[in-house]
């Protein structure tokens, strides 16, 4: 199951073991959540939450990716949550703090499950071209209240500290056609702060945004859905560059800008977002 062409603007973390939240989500305008055993559940209660999430995941959750956060296998947790989700009707598995295509082949034994990778060390950051190349790897999370954690560093609200981080692991899932999710904001009531952090990451090329609370939707998925003027842009430059070509030329002028193939390319990519967003409400 390829996973990729589906959109991400808003992909929410849900404890797997609270039942309420896990029944909420199933109304909400999300595009995929990450059900989480490992952070968002305690140590006694990581047994029960797989039974939880097993049971919610047996029902539909409509069109939204349906990914499962397993516990590191470096814990008493990991192989049996692995087990777990194998079984569960989910779409893919995330492994937390991914720092070698090692670790991913370890899951791959276990599932035949499209494979995520939480980016959130230092050690990941340097090794992202390796793991985005893993051929079992369909999308990467960004932990950066992680990588923080790491880094030492101190919040700045233009990410600063951990802009090369960000940005190497962008460029490693773009080489590879793997999709990439930037991390939270913590402070869930402040919308401004979100929607600047949102912007900057669809700036440096995110798919989308890990959220914390249903509080953060609506302002992801506009931030990450093309715009009305966008498309009718990309709608435009489609056209000249057809009817140029048709005079024989290769490229065309829109608004005063050069068009050439490149542009026409992203143009029909935007479009088939725009096309999946639509679906996806629907």
């Amino acid at each position: 199951m390829d996973l990729r062409a589906r959109p991400y603007r808003s992909v929410l973390y849900i404890p797997g073991s609270k039942e309420r939240a896990l029944e909420k989500a199933r109304a909400l305008p999300i595009d995929a959540i990450i059900f989480d055993l490992e952070d968002a559940v305690a140590p006694g209660e990581k047994t029960a939450a797989r039974e939880t999430l097993a049971e919610a995941l047996s029902r539909p959750y409509g069109n939204r990716t349906r990914i499962v956060r397993i516990n590191g296998f470096d814990t008493e947790w990991g192989e049996a949550d692995a087990r777990a989700a194998a079984a569960m009707d989910c779409d893919a598995i995330l492994l937390p703090k991914v720092e070698t295509t090692a670790q991913l082949d370890v899951l791959a034994a276990l599932t035949d499950k499209p494979l995520w990778a939480m980016m959130e060390t230092p050690m990941g950051m340097m090794n992202a071209g390796q793991i985005a190349a893993h051929p079992r790897l369909q999308g990467m999370v960004m932990g950066t209240n992680d990588l923080a954690k790491d880094l030492n560093s101190r919040f700045r609200a233009d990410r600063l500290p951990m802009l090369t981080g960000l940005g190497l692991c962008v460029l490693a899932a773009k080489a590879h056609g793997v999709t990439i999710v930037d991390g939270v904001y913590n402070a869930f009531k402040d919308d401004e702060g979100l929607q600047a952090e949102c912007v900057q990451g669809r700036d440096l090329g995110m798919d989308g945004k890990t959220l914390i609370h249903p509080a953060q939707v609506e302002i992801a998925n506009a931030a990450f859905a093309p715009g009305t003027d966008e498309i009718d842009l990309a709608r435009r430059q489609i056209d000249a560059f057809e009817e140029a070509a048709k005079a024989g030329q290769g490229v065309a002028v829109v608004d005063g800008k050069i068009v050439e193939n490149l542009h026409v390319e992203t143009a029909r990519k935007m479009l088939a977002k725009a096309e999946a967003i639509a679906a996806l409400a629907e």
